[in-house]
């Protein structure tokens, strides 16, 4: 489903505020292309289960010069938006969470935008909007460097055949070769 009008068919009747949670997907939709609405189980953690309308897909980051996807799910609950989405990064399997004070191994996003959540103070799009700044200072993922499945070619090698990184120090001299890991 991508439009809201589909969106509104199966839209769940448990939904206390319809009309406002269809005008903000809408306000999304037309500004962040790459997030879609999905209607799926969401699953809390004391173990109860509901169908939830969720925007799932990436939002746009700038860090260091250059642009990265990051993949979100905003799941919203039944008395959206009188309560803040439930945020998590879903990264894909080249992707590894780098856990900070506002994002968990899990990666639940967890910020006071979200804590401080006022109903007529807070939207969704807001919500990217600082999402993207957070992110944009502190990247919230990282590509594996190394593959996980059991085939991966690194799996026999030795660490002499593994290539490594060369770090900056942070007066810019290099680390000599003495100072050098490889981890």
């Amino acid at each position: 489903m991508t439009s809201v009008r589909g969106l509104r068919r199966i839209l769940p009747k448990t939904y206390d505020h319809k009309r406002e949670v269809l005008t903000e997907i809408s306000t999304v939709l037309s500004r962040h292309q790459y997030l879609k609405p999905v209607l799926e189980k969401f699953v809390f953690n004391d173990g109860k289960a509901k169908m939830l309308i969720a925007l799932t897909g990436t939002i746009e980051v700038i860090y260091d010069g250059k642009r990265y996807n990051i993949p979100v799910s905003l799941w919203l609950k039944e008395s959206y938006p009188r309560t803040a989405p439930i945020c998590y990064l879903k990264p894909t399997s080249e992707m590894v969470i780098v856990p900070n004070k506002h994002i968990n191994s899990s990666g639940e996003i967890m910020m006071p935008y979200l804590d401080e959540w006022r109903h007529t103070q807070c939207d969704l799009h807001t919500l990217i909007q600082v999402m993207m700044v957070m992110f944009s200072e502190v990247p919230p993922l990282r590509m594996r460097l190394y593959p996980e499945d059991s085939g991966s070619a690194y799996q026999n090698c030795s660490v002499e055949e593994i290539s490594h990184v060369m770090l900056d120090r942070e007066d810019n001299f290099p680390f000599s070769e003495h100072n050098e890991t490889v981890c």
